[in-house]
Order: C-alpha cells, then structure tokens, then sequence
C-alpha cells in the first residue's frame, strides 16, 4: 500500500493543479495538538467560572460546544484553511478542484466526525483513510474535500521577464496556485488564450493603470499582469 500520493485536480479554468494528501499519522498527530489547545481552552474557562453556580454551567456548556464543533469550522474558513494543529503539520483542507473549501463543506465534513468515529476512535475515519488512495476520512467523501500537505508550488518552465505587481487582494492558497500555474504555462500558449484566462481572475490583478512607487504604469492586457502577481508570489515581495 502507498503511504504518500500525488492527485491532479483541475480548477474551473482548466488549470492542473498537484496536490499531495495528507495520511493518517501527520492527521492523527494534527488532531492530537487540536485536542490538546481545545483541553488547555477548556481548562482555562472551567477554572474562571468554577466557582460560578447555575449560569455559569451554561456558559461552559456553551464554551464546550464551540470549542468542540466550531472550532474546526471556523479555523477551516479562515485563509489558512487549517486549524492550529494542521497549520502545525503543514496541512490544509481543500475541495477536490483545489480550491478553497466552502461554508457548506467545512460544516458538513466536521458534522459528519460522529461517523467517523464509530464505533469507537475514529475506527471507521481510520479504515476509510487507509483503503484510499486520497486518505479521505467518511467526511471528506461526502463533503468532497481533501486534507493536502502544503507545498511550495513547482512550475515546469521559468515565467515570462516581467516585472513583479502585487495582487490588488490578498489571495488565498488555491489563488496563488492557480496564477502561478497558468503563468507557468504562459509560453506554450497563444497571448490570445493567457489574456483569455487571465481576465477571469481580474478582480486579484492590478488594475491597467497601477504604478508601484512612481514606475510605469502594469501593462494594460490581463495577462501580463497575471504573469507579473507570479512574479511577485514567487518572491514574496
């Protein structure tokens, strides 16, 4: 059986992207530092309000059901996609296409942890990651997402001279992958085709005009301005 993988999803606009998914152990590890930030929270909160009869029950209670249901949720929504503990082992929650996940799926994959864990562990969650290839726990089945390692993204040829723009928004991790692919695949492609691509992420793309620092204006045409938020994602500028 293979302990590590690779898949190829492919995003709306027909850009391929390498995805690694994640295993049991670095999740199971990645669960272990959650539970562990989640206990320490809780303890913190039943010291507070230990000594605090009748409304103070409440609030824990209240207190332990975030901490056990909307803790994942709203750490998965976030720009990292990942709770602390898969920040920590270098994961992230994604669709299939590899992009962002949504409400919906985060909400549906954290529900459904009820099934995976039956009958007893996570058993069921545990059997399920290791008949697959893509290691998705009864959860990521149904919600359609996958847990991936992230990695530096590698482009098969060197992008275009162009000089590095920032995005106009921040981008998130799928974002960034998307651009780079494509700007990595800008030469084999008609500037017609690029340009074509290139205006269906417009609202991330400097607008015609941007001129960093008193220097030209970004070339007008969306893909050269494409090529050039690679440019800059590639150096962090």
């Amino acid at each position: 059986m293979k302990l590590d993988t690779t898949l190829l999803a492919e995003t709306p606009e027909g850009i391929g992207i390498q995805l690694r998914p994640a295993g049991a152990v670095p999740r199971a590890l990645a669960y272990s530092l959650d539970w562990f930030i989640r206990f320490i929270a809780f303890s913190v909160a039943a010291a507070v309000l230990g000594g605090v009869k009748g409304m103070g029950v409440g609030i824990m209670l209240i207190i332990y059901f975030g901490l056990e249901w909307l803790y994942p949720i709203v750490f998965e929504l976030l720009p990292g996609a990942a709770t602390p503990g898969k920040r920590a082992l270098g994961l992230q929650v994604l669709m299939d296409t590899g992009l962002p996940v949504t409400p919906s799926a985060a909400v549906t994959r954290n529900l459904l942890r009820v099934a995976d864990f039956m009958p007893l562990a996570y058993a069921f969650g545990l059997v399920s990651m290791l008949l697959r290839a893509d290691f998705k726990r009864l959860g990521d089945i149904v919600a359609g997402t996958l847990v991936v390692h992230v990695e530096q993204v590698r482009l098969a040829g060197a992008l275009p001279d162009v000089a590095p723009l920032a995005p106009r928004v921040p981008l998130t991790r799928a974002q960034q992958v998307a651009i780079l692919r494509l700007a990595g695949r800008s030469r084999r492609l008609t500037t017609e085709r690029v340009d074509e691509l290139a205006a269906l992420a417009e609202d991330a793309l400097p607008p015609p005009d941007y001129a960093p620092g008193g220097t030209a204006p970004a070339p007008i045409r969306p893909g050269p301005r494409l090529v050039a938020v690679a440019q800059w994602l590639m150096g962090q500028h």
